[in-house]
């Protein structure tokens, strides 16, 4: 298959790509990768399917959220974290399925803070529900056999000494663990599913 991955370089992307990797696998991100792009920005978005040419399989494993207390959170950070890790990976779905062959996929990232809520967490947990309702709903309607679904990890071995003390009691999960999520979403035949990693 000939996938594009989107946000190959962070902790979640080397997973994917590592257990994928007998694949041909295109990488993409804002600063590294064979191509840039920016998610948030819908004309990126456009031009990185242009130059990235046509496509089995399109992961995400790039956005950010936003993080605050609510009593400190603004309508505007809370929307940027909106425009970038939620609707940037909507828009890769809505501007890239004329790029995708049929019976191809899209996995989207998540994560946990939906289930397992934190302090200052409100908008991650908000952007991650809404993933999971995304692709519930768009799997009704994908054209030519494409498939749709959204890996959902916890907190990762590797960044878990850093980021234990805003997470804790969270149980780390390997690489290996979340390589294979993404495994399942692009090999498999799961349509329309949360892939839920710890």
């Amino acid at each position: 298959m000939r996938i594009l991955l989107i946000g190959a370089e962070g902790p979640v992307g080397r997973a994917a790509a590592s257990a994928l990797a007998a694949h041909e696998i295109v990488t993409a991100g804002r600063k590294s990768g064979d191509l840039r792009v920016d998610i948030s920005d819908s004309a990126s978005i456009e031009a990185l399917y242009q130059q990235a040419g046509q496509l089995d399989a399109v992961i995400c494993c790039a956005g950010s959220a936003r993080f605050a207390p609510i009593s400190e959170m603004t309508e505007e950070a809370f929307a940027a974290g909106l425009a970038n890790k939620l609707m940037g990976q909507v828009n890769l779905v809505l501007k890239g399925l004329a790029h995708v062959a049929e019976g191809g996929s899209f996995t989207l990232t998540s994560g946990s803070l939906d289930r397992y809520p934190i302090r200052k967490g409100s908008n991650a947990a908000t952007i991650n529900a809404a993933l999971s309702g995304f692709v519930r709903g768009a799997a009704l309607d994908m054209p030519r056999g494409i498939r749709i679904n959204v890996v959902s990890p916890t907190l990762l071995e590797e960044s878990a000494e850093k980021l234990r003390p805003m997470i804790p009691g969270h149980v780390p999960v390997s690489a290996h663990r979340v390589g294979l999520a993404y495994v399942k979403a692009v090999e498999g035949a799961v349509n329309g599913e949360t892939i839920l990693v710890g």
